[in-house]
This record gives C-alpha cells, sequence and structure tokens, in this order.
C-alpha cells in the first residue's frame, strides 16, 4: 500500500526548499521499519497559495501501519516538522 502524506507549510516558512534534503534524510531510514518497504519526498513544482508544498509516499505493507505509527521515523516527522505545518491530508491507496 501507498502512505501518503501531503503537508503545507505556514506562512512562517520562508525557505521551503532548504527542509527537502533534511526530510528526505528522515524518512529514508523508513526502510528499516518492519514491514516498510521505502519512501520518497517529493516536491510540489508550482508555488502557489492554493497549493500543498510537499507529498511523502510511504511504500508499505497493509498490516505494517501500527508498526509505521509507532517508529522513530514517524515520531520525529510529527514532533520536528508538524508544527511547521500549516495542514497535511493523509491517504491510504493501493496503487499509485
Amino acid at each position: 500500500m501507498k502512505h501518503c502524506i501531503v503537508a503545507k507549510f505556514g506562512p512562517e516558512v520562508q525557505d521551503k526548499k532548504a527542509l527537502t534534503p533534511e526530510i528526505a534524510a528522515l524518512f529514508a531510514r523508513a526502510a528499516e521499519i518492519p514491514g516498510v518497504n521505502g519512501a520518497r519526498v517529493i516536491e510540489n513544482c508550482v508555488d502557489r497559495e492554493n497549493r500543498y508544498d510537499l507529498m511523502v509516499v510511504v511504500d508499505m505493507a497493509r498490516d505494517a501501519l501500527p508498526a509505521w505509527d509507532a517508529s522513530p521515523v514517524h515520531h520525529a516527522w510529527k514532533e520536528k516538522y508538524g508544527l511547521l505545518l500549516q495542514s497535511k491530508a493523509i491517504f491510504d491507496c493501493e496503487t499509485l
């Protein structure tokens, strides 16, 4: 399954693109979690007020969701970047 996190940074984040490499480094550790095959961090190519800035696609087995939720990667994402987000959406699907 693909676990998609679509995120929009708040107005206080001046250089959104500067955050991408460190977010990608964090999610590169996702494959260490049992049942998780890896993750991709994708920047939006259009910078507009009504667009989200970033999408993270985590490739995992459906039954790996509890392990993902409990993982250090997920907790670090929420703790370090959660306050920088204006909004986010989570979407799970079988294909992408």
